[in-house]
Formats: structure tokens, sequence, C-alpha cells
């Protein structure tokens, strides 16, 4: 039994945190003063038995102009059309306004389902709000206190009547990293399905053009964008099919310099959008093309590799740039140079304004995600590594040559290998960074993190203290006449 719900009332009438009790987590941001939401966010919420979506939404403004108000009033009354129920949230202890009177016309012509709430009644205080609550003729308030958690027991004996009718999507799970690499696995078992599609963040400083790009994969305007650096706040997550591929992506909040963030609402909304990367399996870093490379970038794609996720750079704005080939040169430079860990990850140009290159976006997407789950057997790793032995040996400290013996792939997602050598730790970086740059180049695996582990010997054979039977012992008889001859 499953169906959507959205969120919806004036602002700071405590509809986040109600979100955040469905959902059972602490996804929305949260804070005291009006205004915080400002996207739709989507959750996977859980009332007793019940299973259903739930929409926080941003707080009913009454602009409808071109403001920013009014873009997210227009992505509210979106959200009302689309979902199953509507829980129209007020504050009991303002009691009702006339703005709530306004909202409660809207919704009864909107949306058939309609439920009301009066938030924050616990205790005495709320008992007139809910009372006068009666007054907006949409039934029978149900009292709640999102904060402390009272009134859950009577949303859902109202709910789940309504269940039945409705059908809701399969939650989305984050995305197994670290796989265990398993010999002749179907190497397509990672392709993306409508049931497991393929997880995107796309991440960047302030006003490098993510709302914008997101909504016109969509086809929609479903993210709110608009001139104003700092509009998207929440990592805001949405499924859709992108040129035929099903995907998840996940939008994210514009993060700017540690230094130049003060205000607490910003370093949630940073904190948020770097959860977000680690619930992807493929991390866009969304440049300016007008200033490519900040600071800040090389910090936002570093992170991501940190994190082990595919990497792809995509140069927004492109069809502002007038001397496209030099430009196109500047950045591919810049790019080797400033990323060396990221060497031969997918750089591409796009226009998320005219839409121009998406086409590029998706294939270069797509490589990323197959190159973060690339195989490699045993032999060939082995055959490679003796190749690479003979042809730059490892160093020889004091004297003694370090060997490496075999290595082999243990994991993807991304890609893991362990080397058996001896003396692992007098082994320099500058061997491993050999190593791991001849891996990409024999193993067309550019751009994606790899992940080396050096063992020493004592890990390195299992069948160290097996007993064989030694030449001696075979060859004791040669030579001695036998006793039937």
């Amino acid at each position: 039994m499953s169906f959507t719900l959205a969120i919806v009332g004036r602002p700071n009438v405590g509809k986040s945190t109600l979100f955040n009790r469905l959902v059972g987590k602490k996804l929305a941001l949260v804070d005291d003063q009006p205004g915080v939401t400002r996207d739709l966010r989507e959750g996977a919420a859980r009332l007793v038995d019940l299973r259903f979506t739930v929409i926080d939404t941003a707080g009913l403004e009454e602009a409808t102009d071109e403001s920013l108000q009014g873009r997210m009033r227009k992505l509210t009354e979106r959200a009302v059309e689309h979902a199953d129920i509507c829980l129209f949230v007020i504050d009991a202890r303002v009691g009702v306004t006339p703005t709530d009177e306004i909202f409660a016309d809207i919704l009864r012509k909107k949306n058939a389902h309609v439920i009301l709430a009066a938030n924050k009644a616990e205790g005495k205080a709320g008992d007139a709000g809910a009372l006068e609550a009666w007054s907006l003729g949409l039934g029978e308030p149900i009292r709640l206190s999102a904060e402390h958690g009272e009134g859950m027991d009577d949303l859902y004996l109202t709910l789940r009547p309504l269940a039945d009718a409705f059908d809701e999507q399969a939650r989305i799970d984050a995305p197994e990293t670290d796989v265990d690499v398993v010999e002749g696995e179907d190497e397509d078992s990672h392709k993306p399905t409508k049931a497991k599609p393929l997880q995107i963040a796309v991440i960047g400083r302030p006003n490098a053009g993510k709302s914008t790009l997101i909504n016109k994969i969509l086809g929609e305007d479903r993210l709110l964008t608009g001139p104003e650096a700092g509009i998207t706040r929440d990592a805001i997550s949405v499924g859709t099919e992108f040129m035929g591929t099903p995907v998840r992506i996940f939008d994210t909040a514009g993060m700017r310099k540690k230094a130049r963030i003060s205000d607490k609402l910003e370093k949630m909304s940073v904190a948020d959008g770097l959860r977000a990367v680690r619930f992807a399996e493929v991390v866009v870093v969304l440049l300016d093309v007008e200033i490519p490379f900040e600071q800040q970038d090389l910090r936002i794609a570093d992170y991501a590799e940190t994190e082990g996720r595919a990497v792809v750079v995509a140069a927004n704005k492109w069809d502002l740039e007038e001397d496209k080939p030099h430009k196109l040169n500047q950045l591919r430079e810049g790019f080797e140079r400033l990323l060396p860990q990221l060497r031969g990850a997918p750089l591409v140009t796009v226009s998320a304004k005219t839409g121009k290159g998406l086409d590029r976006l998706h294939a270069a997407i797509l490589k990323a995600h197959d190159v973060w789950n690339r195989r490699v057997t045993t032999a060939r790793l082995n055959q490679w590594l003796g190749a690479m032995v003979e042809s730059h040996p490892p160093p020889a400290p004091g004297g003694r040559r370090i060997k490496l013996r075999y290595m082999t792939q243990v994991k993807t997602r991304p890609p893991n290998f362990v080397v058996m050598c001896s003396r692992p730790d007098d082994l320099p970086d500058s061997y491993s960074r050999y190593l791991v740059n001849g891996l990409r180049e024999s193993f067309d695996m550019p751009g994606t993190p790899i992940r080396m582990t050096f063992r020493g010997q004592s890990d390195k054979n299992p069948f160290k203290d097996r007993k064989w039977s030694t030449p001696s012992r075979l060859n004791k008889h040669v030579g001695k006449p036998r006793k039937d001859s």
C-alpha cells in the first residue's frame, strides 16, 4: 500500500520537521527562520505499516510573479497537482491566518484528498488554534507536534483508509560500493535498470547552472532556478530517463570556500550536498566556463575522487564562449595540470540553457560508470605486472630488491587491487603511482579512482605450510636395483 503525500502550508509552520519525522532521518534542513525549504524534496516515509513517498515543499507564498517567492509557489502548486494526498499544515499557536484561508481554498480546487493538520499543538497553547482550524472547511484537523512526535497515531488512522487506492515506486537504495569481484560474473550486471537506476550527483560552485542543467535533462522546470546565486539549499533527488538510461539525479547546493561560509544554514546545505556525493555512483563536477578550475572546483573534484566515485567534469555556459577551440585547449591543459589524480576522466562542454552537449555528457557518464565497474582477470594482471617490473624494477633499499610476487583485483566500484610483495612498507609512493598509471593505460581505466594495497609475505602464500613431495624423496631410489630384478 503506497501513495504520495505532499506537505504544504505557510512558511515556518513545521513542514520540514514533520517531513523528517516521517522519513525517520534528518534529510530536510530545519531552522527557526522562515523560507529554509525552496525546492521539492522527496523521501521514503514509514508510518506503522504504511510505506509511501512524502514531499516537503516550500512555504506557500502569496506572490504570483516571476520573483523567487513566485517561482517557489509554482513548484509547490505543481507538487499539489501531482500528489495523491495533500497534508495542509497550519501553526496551532498562531491560529488561522488570512493566508491560510486563501491556500485552503486553492487546495480544495486542486486536490481531492486534503488532510488538515494543526502543528505545534502540544499542551494548552495550541487548543485555540486547533479549534479555529475547523473554520477552513477541510474537515476535522489532526493535532500534531512534529517536534515531539505527538499525533502520529491520529495521522496514521486518517491515512490508512486512503492507502489502498494509491501506488508508488519502490524506494531507491544507496548504490553498492566496494563490491567484491566474482570471477565469471556477467560484465553487464552493473547496467542501469528501472529498478536500480544510475545515481548521479551534480556538484559545483554557486550559480554554475546545476539546477538548470537538471531541468534540461528532465525536460521540465522541476527545480527552482534563477539568476540569484545559492537558490538550491537541499540536495534534491529526481528520477527520470536520460536519453533512454534510467537515472536518479541529485541536485546539490553550490559549495563556496569554507572561509566564506558564515551562515549556519549554508553550512548545513553544503554538508547535505557532500552527503549526496556518497549516495551517487557518478559525480558530475559542473564548472563555469568563464572561471573554470577555481580553488573550490579543485577541492570539490578531489572530494569526489577521495570518496571513490566516478567523476565527469562538465564545463557549462559553452554557448557564451566565442573562441571555442582556444578555450577547449585551455580547459584540457588546466585539467591535466591541476587534477592529475583524475587524469583521463571525461571533460565535456555543455550548455544547460540550450541543451547543447547533453549527448556528450550522457556518453561520458555511461563510460565513467562502465570504467568504475571494470574487472580485470588475475591472469591478465600478473602478465601485466611481470612486464611492468621488467620495464622498471622496484627499488632496492639497503641493497635488497623489493619483490612483487603477484596481484589480483578484489573489488570494483571503484577498482581495488592487492599486490603481494616483500617489505611493502619500504615501497615508495612513486612506484605505486607508476603501477596505477600503468593500470589506467593498459586496461582502459581513465579517470576513475583506483585503490592499490600492498601486502607482505606473511599474507602472500596460501600454500606456505603445505607438505610437498621433495625431489630428494622422489629420487632416493634412483640408481638402485629393484628388489624383483
